[in-house]
């Protein structure tokens, strides 16, 4: 948790040590829709969430930097014989997202993300489980679009592309999550 935190300072201070013309904050919440994609199976996508801080350093009319601290709820589920479980890997994303404003107030952006794992848990209906197999530290490619109103309302879809195993043993097993969310910009 401390190198994450220092990941995140570095982050922020690094941004703000740039030359921006603009710098806002605000909040975020969305819904998440998870799946984790492995060598021997997919999962089904599972219904998460998640919220957050985000600021966003603009350089000029058109192109900016929004770093993010988020708690994301991830997995995926599937059926296994006559069982039905739901992985819920709990996470603290750091994303760092370039944006581009394409016209005024509509952007696309992509940029890494950094995860720290805060709980990996498989579930049926009558039993929960801890998994200890599941690595602490998750990265990922974002690709998404937003549109920002005068107003500070701002709506985003993203895709997050798990490019390292999360599995600290056998199969490769790797984050996929779409994430649609709605904020305000102070």
């Amino acid at each position: 948790m401390r190198k994450l935190c220092i990941a995140a300072i570095a982050v922020f201070g690094l941004s703000f040590g740039l030359q921006a013309q603009e710098v806002s904050f605000g909040a975020k919440a969305g819904v998440n829709l998870a799946s984790i994609d492995g060598d021997s199976n997919n999962t089904d996508m599972k219904v998460g969430f998640h919220v957050g801080g985000v600021a966003e350093i603009m350089f000029n009319d058109k192109l900016g930097v929004q770093p993010e601290i988020l708690y994301s709820s991830q997995g995926g589920k599937e059926d296994i014989g006559d069982d039905n479980f739901k992985y819920n890997f709990d996470y603290i994303n750091v994303p760092v997202m370039v944006k581009y404003f394409v016209i005024e107030g509509l952007s696309v952006e992509t940029g890494p993300q950094i995860g720290y794992l805060v709980n990996a848990k498989a579930k049926n209906d009558s039993d929960s489980i801890d998994l200890d197999n599941i690595k602490d530290i998750d990265f990922g490619i974002n690709f998404g679009a937003g549109y920002k109103m005068d107003s500070g309302i701002l709506f985003s879809v993203r895709y997050n592309l798990g490019i390292i195993n999360i599995n600290d043993g056998g199969n490769d097993v790797k984050n996929k999550v779409i994430q649609f969310s709605v904020g305000y910009m102070f």
